[in-house]
């Protein structure tokens, strides 16, 4: 997967922070004493399944929707009790909110008018604004003459024109196609940097959160699972649920029948898996063990490996243009997934199906869940 091309950046600290942030809708827990630490400048991401609490969690940043309890500060001042209008902060919503009767300037101007700026600088800030997302030649355009990229970037300078301390995305680039979408994610980065705001969105698009994120929040039932950058969730998921979430995975389920400092293994179905670190359990404790398909390698010739090395009959094989993925049938009758990077046009695997093969990983490869 792709990620953050800026995730090496470093932010100041605790410039937005929530501390046990709960929301009750009657009996049912919306979310569930939230902790986060967000930095001045950083791009945040909330990331979960529908009904994980996400949404809720960034209204209650907006002040659309008022904690039962905990809260929130915004550079030391907590602004859980303020209503939207008077906190530094501007929302994004994924239908954009444009308002079709005004043309582009209009729109980006609309909100630095009804604070009442003096004539001269708004027509500084929108120029800017309209600049910075390189659509100055279309200011006299009435949004339904724009495409939806253009749109979507309208929107955008229309929030930071009001200069907002913490910039807030719902479902940014929900309503783009697929080829727009990536695109635009790039753009929506370098923009967001250019001007220095701090941002959190929310999305259940993985790759999105993934390629704009500086660090990534997954949720689930109300909580927050795991914080990290997107190497980290991706490489080393906190628990069972970040590893399937994020991505394709194999999980292998067993009992642990190794466990030292730097190495451990367990016994599982298909035989014995060694992993390079250790977990500090106990032998023979319950284990999953989580291997990306893309960590995997496979051959019909056996390999000159000791560890890690099993068979399997090809049940299934999909063409992806940079990549294939095959479907083994395991000894034990599990389907273990393995993914291949097609590196020339000239190549052809001579692997189909019902061929028997062997697949095998790096001890490296895969990680034990404990959870």
């Amino acid at each position: 997967m792709a990620s953050a091309p800026h995730c090496d950046l470093k932010y100041e600290p605790d410039f937005l922070v929530t501390e046990k942030l709960v929301k009750r809708f009657d009996e049912a827990v919306a979310v569930d004493e939230v902790t986060l630490s967000i930095g001045k400048g950083e791009i945040f991401a909330l990331l979960g399944s529908s009904g994980c609490g996400k949404s809720t969690l960034l209204r209650m940043l907006a002040g659309f929707e008022k904690p039962t309890s905990g809260r929130i500060l915004l550079g030391g001042q907590d602004v859980a009790g303020f209503p939207p209008y008077d906190r530094p902060m501007n929302m994004m919503f994924q239908s954009y909110a444009l308002f079709p009767h005004l043309d582009i300037w209009e729109n980006v101007a609309f909100g630095l008018k009804r604070e009442g700026l003096p004539k001269a600088e708004i027509q500084q800030r929108v120029g800017e604004m309209l600049d910075l997302v390189q659509l100055g030649v279309y200011a006299k355009r009435k949004p339904h003459q724009l495409s939806g990229g253009q749109q979507q970037r309208v929107a955008l300078a229309r929030s930071l024109a009001k200069r907002p301390k913490l910039l807030l995305l719902d479902e940014p680039l929900g309503a783009l196609d697929k080829k727009l979408r990536e695109q635009t994610q790039f753009e929506l980065v370098n923009i967001i940097e250019k001007v220095g705001v701090t941002c959190v969105m929310v999305t259940h698009d993985q790759e999105e959160a993934m390629t704009m994120a500086s660090r990534i929040a997954i949720m689930s039932k109300g909580r927050v699972l795991q914080v990290a950058s997107p190497e980290e969730v991706y490489e080393h998921p906190a628990n069972r649920f970040v590893a399937d979430f994020i991505g394709n995975v194999n999980i292998f389920e067993g009992k642990l029948s190794v466990d030292e400092v730097d190495r451990c293994a367990a016994v599982t179905a298909i035989g014995e898996i060694h992993v390079g670190h250790g977990v500090s359990g106990t032998v023979n404790m319950p284990v999953a063990i989580a291997v990306r398909p893309e960590k995997l390698e496979i051959a019909k010739q056996r390999p000159a490996v000791h560890h890690n090395l099993f068979t399997g009959k090809v049940k299934e094989i999909a063409y992806f243009g940079s990549y294939n993925t095959y479907i083994v049938q395991a000894s034990d009758g599990s389907r273990v997934k393995i993914t291949e990077a097609n590196t020339s046009r000239e190549e052809v695997s001579n692997i189909t199906w019902e061929d028997e093969v062997f697949f095998w990983w790096h001890d490296s490869a895969g990680i034990v869940l404990r959870d």
